[in-house]
């Protein structure tokens, strides 16, 4: 069961998620990094970029969109464009 006021992830066997960062967005706070160290790299600017931006579905990256302090990153399902992060209101 999802916790409440956490996405549902849909992260079921195989499932594939697009993830990206809203660089107008992003502070550098490098919470992403922390949470998903293979998931997400800072550029020179200290701006945030998705490691792989179609990846498989993973907790450590849903981790990162849920701590980002700005809200910068989203995730949807590959294909279906379905949103895993933020949730749907």
């Amino acid at each position: 069961m999802t916790p409440p006021g956490r996405a549902n992830p849909g992260a079921g066997a195989g499932d594939r998620w697009h993830v990206d960062v809203d660089r107008s967005l992003c502070i550098g706070s490098a919470q992403c990094v922390h949470h998903a160290p293979d998931g997400f790299r800072l550029d020179t600017a200290r701006q945030s970029h998705p490691a792989e931006p179609d990846t498989g579905a993973a907790e450590q990256v849903l981790a990162a969109a849920e701590n980002c302090p700005v809200e910068a990153i989203t995730i949807t399902l590959l294909g279906s464009g379905e949103p895993v992060f933020p949730p749907e209101e």
